[in-house]
Parts: C-alpha cells; structure tokens; sequence
C-alpha cells in the first residue's frame, strides 16, 4: 500500500513539474517555426495562409529575431530582441500572465510622434523580464537604449543602430533564461528598427494540441519544400524534456524496487500460511484435488493479498495527490523552480500502469510458496 501510494504521488509530481516547465516555456517560444534558408521571409502573409490551413494549426504570426545590447542609465546587458504582432501573437497572448508591472497593449502602438524627456524621438515600446529590468535598475515608463548589428550599404558593411525605446510592461515568467535576455517590442517597430521592413525573420505556428507536433511539422516539410527549416518545441527543448523523463523513470525504477521488497514479503506470509495449512492440503488432495487446484489456491491468496494493498495504495496515492494539488501545503522555492508549491498532475493510465506492476510483482511472489504447496504429498503428511 504504501509503495504504490508513494510511486502514484511521485510521478504525479514529477508530471507536474514536467507539464509546469513546458507550459512556461512554450508560452515564450514556438511551438513549431518556419525559417528559410535564404534569410528574411518577404511572402510570409502567403506561407502563414498555407500553414493556417492544415489541420492541427490554431495559427500562425510572423516574428523578427536578433541580438543586441540594452542599456539604461544605470546599467547594461547584452539581449535577445523579439518582434511580435501584438494584435495576434499568442506569445503576447500568454505574457499577459506573467506581466508584474505595466502592459503589453501599447506595444503595437506607433511611438514615431513620441519623444523622451530631452525631447528626442523614441522608436518604440518594449516589454522585459524583471531580471533584466533588475540588472539595468528600471522601471516601467523609463526609457532604454537598445544597439543592435545592422549590415547595410553595397559593401554589406556591419554597421550598428542605436534606438530608444519606452519600458511599458515587466513580466516574470520563471524562466531564466528568458527572464534574464529576452525584449519583446512590436513586430512594425522591429521590422524599422532592424531595417526589414515587409519582411520577417520567420513564422511561429501554433498547434490545436501538443499532440499534433509531428503531424504539422510533417505537413510542412512537405509543403514548404527544402528551401525552409520547419522546427519544433520537441528540439528547442529536447535536454530539459529528455532530462525529466529520465528522471521519471529513475524514480519509477526506485519505488518499483520498494514495492518489490512489499510484494517478496507474500514470500515469508504464504510460506507460513502453506505450513500451518499442511493438514488442509492433504485432506484436499485426498479427495481428488490436483497439484494445479492447489497451486492455484495458494497463488489466489497472494493475488488478493496484493490486490487488496494495491487498491489501499491507490486511493491512499489519489487523496495524496488531490491533497497537494488543493491545499498547497508543501512550498518550494520559487526563485529556483518558478513556482512556490508542488505541481501535481496525474493521469489515470500512470494509475493503471501502477497497479499492472504491483499485481505482477504479487503474482511472482505468489509462485514460490503456491508450488511448495503444491508439492505435499498427502501420505507423508498423514504419516506425520
């Protein structure tokens, strides 16, 4: 009982933590993106219509992406700058959950008549991470410079662009990667201050379920050809993703071990039972019960022995999880995991899964004792 409610409570969690970390770092980066070969992307209105048609996608925006440095007046910090529709995005959709201070609703807006305190023109607003905005001591409303390479002229010379832009909203995600290098700013202010305009770095799509990853992926190689790179979520994130399924099965492996050790200890219970019922045995085998009709007794007895502890694991393992996941009396450090209580989520196939191995391990356990029984010969137990 208590090693199947221990494996059933562990791997809700670490499902948790799994399904909590992908959820936060989807709601910052695509699920699937389209990028070509050949550079920036001029016809993406026409490959975002290609893409919005086939089934399984949601939708689909269009996204510059470069690097570049952020400065303020009291610090300075080497970024990586996003472009997003906000009118569309579903990144922007789902930043609006972390925001902390300010908003992301003016980030679309066109700041060209808009002028800083010394009176010079700003090209923008953005949106940053509150690490960032930490490590440069801003707030929203303040104003920051952000630099970035620019390759221009006939000698595609490398030239750099400096811009000035308003802080409009401050979000925390978890992620600190994210949190600590990414500016979102509007995908019009982007395309003029990286000198793309009409023209874009590559398309996010987003995917109806997760499910349907390598079906869409699939699809679009197929229908964009060799001469764009259609990635997905599963690749950006492969390290984390394989690094907690490794870790699910260490724990499962662990615990399966503990209710191995429960299940072997049917071994010393039925052998006891097998010597006190020595006398029942030889009577039953007297009357014409076979070696299989008492092998078959025996290994009942562990079976609903087993049973019985995997069904009291079980509901003991469901109160634990729905226990953590109403009243959140466990914390944890939100600075490190990105959340300040244990996630919990728990499917009825991993309860199944569970209760498959606890039986399995109840049945094998059963076999040793139920064949010693079965091997009483009545004569020699009514000689004695």
């Amino acid at each position: 009982m208590l090693g199947v409610a221990a494996l059933v409570i562990v791997l809700a969690v670490m499902g948790g933590f799994e399904a909590s970390l992908r959820q936060r770092i989807l709601s910052l980066t695509p699920q699937v993106e389209i990028q070509s070969y050949n550079g920036a992307i001029s016809d993406y209105p026409a490959i975002e219509a290609r893409a919005n048609s086939l089934p399984g996608v949601a939708g689909s925006d269009p996204f510059i992406i470069g690097q570049g440095m952020a400065s303020s007046a009291h610090g300075i910090s080497g970024v990586i700058i996003r472009g997003v529709e906000p009118s569309s995005a579903s990144v922007i959709s789902k930043l609006r959950g972390y925001v902390q201070q300010g908003s992301l609703d003016v980030l679309g807006e066109n700041h060209a008549s808009s002028f800083a305190a010394n009176m010079q023109p700003l090209d923008g607003a953005v949106a940053l991470g509150a690490t960032l905005a930490e490590r440069l001591k801003i707030k929203t409303g303040d104003i920051i410079s952000l630099v970035v390479p620019i390759i221009a002229g006939k000698g595609a010379q490398l030239t750099t662009k400096t811009g000035r832009f308003t802080l409009t909203a401050i979000f925390e995600s978890g992620i600190a990667f994210v949190d600590r290098n990414l500016v979102f700013i509007g995908l019009a202010s982007a395309q003029k201050f990286f000198g793309r305009e009409g023209r874009v770095d590559g398309i996010e799509v987003r995917l109806s379920t997760l499910d349907q990853t390598d079906a869409v992926t699939a699809q679009l190689h197929a229908m964009l050809g060799k001469s764009y790179r259609v990635a997905n979520w599963k690749e950006f994130d492969q390290a984390a993703a394989a690094g907690f399924e490794m870790l699910k099965r260490v724990y499962a492996l662990v615990l399966l071990m503990l209710i191995g050790v429960a299940a072997f200890n049917l071994v010393a219970t039925l052998i006891m039972v097998v010597m006190e019922k020595r006398k029942d045995v030889a009577v039953l085998r007297a009357m014409g019960a076979t070696v299989a009709d008492v092998r078959r007794v025996f290994v009942l007895n562990g079976l609903i022995v087993g049973g019985a502890g995997t069904a009291a694991g079980l509901l003991l393992g469901a109160g634990g999880c729905w226990l953590l996941a109403h009243y959140h009396f466990i914390h944890i450090e939100k600075k490190i995991y990105g959340i300040s209580t244990l996630p919990v989520e728990a499917h009825p196939l991993t309860f199944a899964i569970v209760a498959l191995a606890s039986m399995m391990l109840c049945w094998i356990a059963a076999l040793y004792p139920a064949r010693q029984a079965a091997r009483q010969m009545p004569v020699e137990l009514f000689r004695s």
